[in-house]
């Protein structure tokens, strides 16, 4: 029994048919998503890296409380204080280990159809390996010779990736309100009562852009100062009406007959969210009052006391960060995401109207799930195809590790980053995120008028 259990251990450090034996107590899991969780534990494990190298407080605790602290930093020739293994260089050099990681994993997977060829047990499997690997590849970014040129250029390549990452998400947002429009509608053919959820949540939708822009000219805004605050304000209600307007407009109608109020609605609610966002991002402006003392204006009295406690915001605001990466990165490497991006859609007329559509008629993946070899907690639904594009999948977390590297060092304002005051405000997340909300704009915009410009399939929606 005592051999048995070492196989079966040692099969799951090199392949994936083992992983029951160490996981005798879990649930049944498909193997794509098992696969898939590994390389996102992965990925949060260096996200935990990057902002511990990015905090102070971290940095002096452990100066404090590590016995021969200095000798240690001496001894492994990271400076006399470890400044070599903090601050926002550090992070570069991490993260560049990590994109290179999924890089080389994007370019190893290419046009991969199924899981019996040996890229594919690669890919789903040897995770002890891989974890020695992607460990070198982020310790031997301390040695690349050339700092200064490396960090520089490496800067310029972040921005770019993570301009794309966003932009990858843009467009999935604008496909899934589509989506949803397209496979409820398609439900009033037989049921007339999705006309009325249709209804119910476009309402709805409308009723928090515009409640939200109105608290936020209350809260955001003064009688007195605070033009550029509603100056933004006022373009983007605009661009949610001329969005909303374009949607119903007769000659968007003629061509795309399931275009309507339900996708510009959820548009909206995302730039309304994006604008929250930013102007929460945005520096306190402070100014003198009339007996000479330093007064915050143009941001809720409320919301000041909230950013007292600097780890605690700290500590909450990286844990909801990691989760909208992660989400962000496993929503949009689904095989439907990728046919998205590519401009497949499925049929009209083989929708079926669920209030779940986005998980498809019988879960993510529709392979047999009674595929079950060895371990009994393991199926393996990759055995006639896979499941998601395993190189589209390691593209996207190779820009995700740019977009982390460039919001952890809180873009370009790198020099005087750090976790603590991460979420205190900055220039660069504001323009970030307002640029972030009129691209948003501007691609639902285009596919709207672009089939009027070039009827195609490509552009149906």
């Amino acid at each position: 029994m005592s051999a048995q259990c070492c196989a079966g251990q040692l099969a799951c450090c090199c392949g994936n048919a083992g992983c029951s034996y160490c996981c005798g107590c879990c649930p049944k899991i498909r193997q794509s998503r098992s696969t898939r969780f590994m390389y996102a534990l992965y990925f949060i494990l260096v996200i935990v890296v990057c902002c511990i190298m990015m905090s102070n407080t971290v940095a002096n605790e452990m100066r404090e409380h590590i016995p021969f602290f200095e000798d240690i930093c001496k001894g492994i020739k990271a400076g006399d204080t470890c400044e070599k293994l903090v601050g926002y260089s550090a992070v570069y050099r991490v993260c560049f280990g990590m994109a290179c990681f999924f890089f080389i994993f994007c370019l190893l997977t290419l046009k991969i159809n199924n899981s019996k060829s040996c890229r594919a047990y690669i890919h789903n499997g040897f995770w002890f390996f891989k974890l020695l690997l992607l460990g070198a590849m982020c310790s031997g970014a301390f040695f690349i010779p050339d700092q200064e040129t490396f960090l520089n250029a490496w800067r310029y390549v972040g921005a770019v990736g993570g301009f794309l990452f966003i932009g990858i998400q843009l467009l999935l947002l604008v496909e899934f309100a589509h989506k949803w429009n397209k496979n409820w509608t398609a439900g009033t053919a037989s049921n007339k009562l999705w006309y009325a959820s249709l209804s119910l949540v476009t309402l709805i939708m409308y009723s928090i852009a515009t409640g939200g822009l109105i608290l936020m000219a209350v809260f955001y805004t003064q009688k007195d100062g605070c033009v550029e605050n509603k100056i933004l304000l006022g373009i983007n209600g605009g661009l949610c009406l001329l969005i909303s307007a374009v949607a119903i407009s007769p000659c968007v109608q003629n061509r795309q007959p399931h275009s309507g109020l339900l996708q510009s609605g959820l548009i909206s609610c995302y730039v309304t969210y994006l604008t929250f966002s930013a102007l929460s991002s945005k520096p306190v402006e402070v100014v003198l009052d009339q007996h000479g003392k330093n007064v915050t204006i143009c941001v809720p009295d409320f919301g000041q006391d909230l950013y007292r406690d600097k780890n605690l915001v700290a500590g909450l605001g990286t844990t909801l960060l990691c989760a909208c990466i992660l989400y962000s990165c496993l929503t949009s490497t689904t095989r439907s995401s990728s046919d998205a991006l590519q401009g497949r859609y499925a049929a009209p007329e083989l929708e079926v109207a669920r209030c779940c559509f986005c998980f498809g008629s019988g879960g993510e993946d529709t392979e047999e799930q009674q595929n079950v070899k060895e371990g009994p907690r393991v199926i393996y639904d990759e055995k006639r195809s896979t499941v998601y594009s395993y190189a589209y999948f390691h593209f996207v977390f190779f820009l995700a590790s740019l977009y982390v590297m460039m919001t952890v060092t809180n873009w370009f304002n790198y020099e005087s980053a750090n976790i603590e005051t991460f979420f205190s405000g900055s220039w660069s997340i504001f323009w970030v995120k307002m640029a972030s909300c009129w691209i948003c704009v501007l691609l639902y915009l285009g596919t709207l008028v672009a089939p009027l410009c070039r009827p195609s399939p490509h552009f149906s929606v």
